[in-house]
């Protein structure tokens, strides 16, 4: 039998978690004393409070710490994945379990990404909602209907009954009300940003699969691989769910929008060449 570890996203975060855990197992304390102080990880998982735990900035370490100081506890015990995966900002935690990188890089990276988010997020206050129980189809009516406030469309495609909405806050904020209205759960999340089309790709490609038997560069190179091929069967079957009238210029639409992704990463490496010079 295979052993898998699925690392939560951003919106699980809860003040108090990892208190007792740090009280009881040193593997797991040991995490947590060795992030920056700055950080005050300790403070903000164990006491909040939640306002403050549910900023972008702050989730992303906190939630990579208390995962990667799980880890640390259960490999402590012998008790290693041979699978390792994570929705979105999970993935982080998935590579550091992958042996990809240490639990003080993994936390270094987050800690850059949320501060990011926050950035990008300035000026245009966005957030995000899961819906539950509502298909797809009719989740796009409800954003329809919405967007006389802003923007908002689907971001996440969690699993059937479960997916996220996000957009302008107003709008998100409005298309809950009519999902209420219609009799359906919804749970907000505390994401900073707002999450444009092209985001929403990055959103709903962002769980790659980490295969940790070959951890490091040559795991890398297979979590890579096994994305290019989820991402491959994701946009076949989405392909397949378009009327034929709309494949032509669905195609059209790929092929441009990747090559400008390519010209701007060629772009990218270039200046950071010139800057190393």
């Amino acid at each position: 039998m295979k052993l898998a570890f699925l690392y939560a996203g951003q919106g699980s975060q809860h003040a108090g978690m990892g208190a007792d855990l740090y009280a009881a197992y040193p593997a797991f304390r040991a995490v947590f004393d060795a992030a920056p102080a700055d950080l005050a990880l300790k403070e903000l998982c164990f006491f909040g409070p939640e306002e403050r735990l549910g900023q972008t900035q702050h989730t992303q370490p906190c939630m990579v710490a208390f995962a990667a100081g799980m880890t640390a506890l259960l490999r402590e015990r012998g008790i290693r994945p041979d699978y390792a995966a994570g929705l979105s900002l999970g993935e982080y935690s998935a590579l550091h379990a992958a042996g990809v990188f240490d639990a003080q890089t993994a936390i270094g990276l987050v800690r850059f990404r949320g501060r990011a988010m926050e950035q990008a997020a300035r000026g245009r206050p966005g957030t995000m909602a899961a819906v539950l129980k509502l298909d797809r189809s009719a989740l796009q009516q409800v954003c329809a209907a919405a967007q006389a406030c802003g923007t908002v469309s689907i971001a996440n495609y969690n699993c059937p009954g479960q997916l996220v909405i996000g957009g302008d806050a107003a709008a998100v904020e409005r298309a809950c009300v009519l999902a209420l209205q219609a009799g359906v759960p919804v749970i907000p999340v505390y994401s900073a940003g707002n999450y444009q089309p092209f985001q929403r790709l990055q959103l709903r490609f962002g769980a790659p699969i980490v295969l940790t038997q070959r951890p490091n560069a040559a795991g890398v190179q297979e979590a890579t691989q096994c994305l290019q091929e989820a991402m491959v069967r994701l946009q076949e079957e989405l392909y397949l769910e378009m009327k034929p009238k709309y494949r032509t210029r669905a195609a059209e639409f790929h092929r441009r929008f990747r090559e400008t992704t390519l010209r701007r990463q060629r772009e990218q490496q270039k200046g950071e060449r010139n800057h190393d010079a």
